[in-house]
């Protein structure tokens, strides 16, 4: 029985997201789209469109570039466990997932773009010592995508794009569990790669009126096999005996597929509006699997059951002059999870995020743009939660609440 509590705790750290957006998607690659709420997908007039939809490339021409970070800064706390009202803040960490992103034109028609960019990530991180730690102390998931893509003019009004992509990822929790009837606690740590994960994507972009666009891109599922080890230490006595399990380990990750369709209206010549709507198949986030390559322990599988879920996206962008523009956006967020699978690892909870920015160009060929967003995430009070905390097997309810400050810088070069 203890063998096995102790792989239940290395699967259940396995199957936890770790971001501040729903599930442990990042949607920040490029700060004008950012400033828009993310309502992009039929605007994509920059490099970043190798992200959004690469059939935008096509409205550029000659070589260009795009560079830049975002700052994400999230906050949670944890008030329970219930009948307790004890709050509990998860530490301060800040992230700087980056993009670089370069496309060319071959002929008016046919463009090529590659780039590199961070969509599914970030982390979490608790005291040592906190109410939840036999649960969640640090959670850590990194991915970095590398899309190589080709978009075609079909027609004057309508392109077409294709490409795949390449991924590779990173993967560190570290959690505490009871060893009693001993004293103190164990202390489990699981780091893993994958280096050799692959996707493909598909864009649409037509015009079917001078100032109306319509967008629509397709992002795969690609499936991630971690290889790493698991470790765990601190519990001497169980160590003596050798009842812990140690060793090499494989999980399977499988990251879920986007469909996302929007229109932008050029209401008048100062004046971009735009809007998009994004479905998310976290229903491929549903169980996942721990296999040790020692046979003395039992490989194990663990259910998050995690349902396909949305974005709704508005943005904005006001030309003050031609050569600089404010952008505005808001978006809605439906958590994926049910309340009672949410985890401290990850506190899930619907979300609203507002934003804003400004892009100008600085010479002919060079600009920068720059965004601020705010993400507030409801309360959430689990009352029925299937996270068991021990000691004592009781369930893990309480209160959560997030919140996350984001800003995001991006510098853009045209070679005619």
């Amino acid at each position: 029985m203890r063998e096995k509590c102790y792989i239940t705790i290395i699967i259940l750290a396995l199957t936890a997201g770790k971001i501040l957006a729903g599930g442990f998607q990042i949607n920040e690659h490029g700060a004008k789209a950012m400033a828009m709420g993310g309502a992009y997908t039929a605007i994509a007039n920059d490099p970043s469109a190798i992200y959004w939809n690469a059939a935008g490339m096509t409205q550029m021409q000659g070589t260009n570039f795009l560079i830049g970070t975002a700052l994400i800064s999230p906050k949670s706390t944890f008030r329970g466990v219930t009948p307790s009202v004890d709050i509990n803040y998860m530490k301060s960490n800040v992230f700087f997932p980056s993009h670089l992103f370069v496309t060319h034109s071959f002929t008016s028609s046919l463009s090529a773009g590659i780039g590199i960019t961070t969509p599914f990530g970030l982390g979490t991180e608790w005291e040592d010592d906190w109410i939840g730690r036999y649960l969640a102390i640090k959670t850590q998931l990194t991915t970095f995508w590398v899309p190589v893509t080709l978009a075609y003019n079909v027609l004057d009004n309508l392109s077409i794009s294709g490409g795949f992509i390449y991924s590779f990822a990173d993967v560190l929790i570290t959690r505490k569990n009871s060893q009693s009837p001993f004293e103190g606690d164990a202390f489990v740590e699981l780091e893993g790669t994958d280096h050799s994960a692959f996707g493909y994507s598909f864009g649409l972009m037509f015009k079917p009126f001078k100032d109306v666009s319509i967008g629509a891109t397709f992002r795969s599922e690609i499936d991630y096999e971690f290889k790493g080890e698991a470790k765990t230490t601190g519990a001497q006595q169980l160590l003596e005996i050798g009842s812990l399990p140690n060793g090499d380990v494989t999980a399977k990750l499988t990251s879920p597929m986007n469909i996302v369709g929007g229109i932008a209206v050029q209401v008048f010549p100062q004046l971009l509006l735009s809007a998009d709507f994004q479905w998310i198949g976290w229903s491929s986030y549903d169980t996942l699997g721990v296999n040790f390559e020692d046979p003395d322990f039992e490989d194990l599988a663990s259910p998050r059951l995690y349902e396909d879920t949305f974005i709704i996206r508005f943005g904005g962008q006001y030309n003050i002059s031609d050569d600089v523009a404010v952008l505005g956006g808001v978006y809605y967020d439906k958590k994926p999870v049910k309340n009672e699978r949410i985890s401290p690892s990850l506190p899930e909870t619907d979300r609203l995020g507002f934003s804003f920015g400004a892009d100008a160009k600085i010479t002919k060929n060079f600009g920068i743009a720059g965004s601020y967003l705010y993400i507030r995430g409801n309360e959430i009070t689990v009352t029925d939660s299937k996270e068991i905390y021990t000691p004592g097997n009781s369930p893990f309810n309480g209160t959560y609440n997030t919140t996350g400050h984001l800003l995001s810088f991006s510098f853009y070069y045209n070679i005619p």
